[in-house]
């Protein structure tokens, strides 16, 4: 079991940037994937970005070049950097653990105005 804790959203404009961290309960190295979701209301769940123990990351189309994940062993956090966000990046993050993304944190909001 591993809990996850969302912290660093927010309202912010267009253009702007947040920094999200996802704390977890235990050691994240031996957790294969961290991975950060967004949903917008109305909208499906959608991943936004994962990174590996191994150092590999991926992103979705839409966040390439903007958003950054990474993953912090030394304080059991993943962070997720977002650059020149823009309206519809609004939604609620979440982030998973796990390679099947067993484990889920509550999510945190993130309001981008025009």
């Amino acid at each position: 079991q591993v809990q996850l804790v969302e912290s660093g959203g927010g309202l912010v404009q267009a253009g702007g940037s947040l920094r999200l961290s996802c704390a977890a309960s235990k050691t994240i190295a031996s957790i294969s994937i961290m991975g950060w979701h967004r949903q917008a209301p109305g909208k499906e769940r959608e991943l936004v970005a994962t990174a590996t123990n191994g150092g590999r990351t991926n992103y979705a189309d839409s966040v390439k070049d903007r958003f950054i994940i990474s993953r912090d062993g030394t304080k059991n956090t993943v962070y997720l950097q977002m650059n020149s966000l823009k309206p519809e990046d609004t939604g609620r993050y979440y982030c998973s653990a796990g390679r099947y993304q067993n484990y889920w944190g509550q999510g945190t909001q993130v309001t981008v105005s025009s």
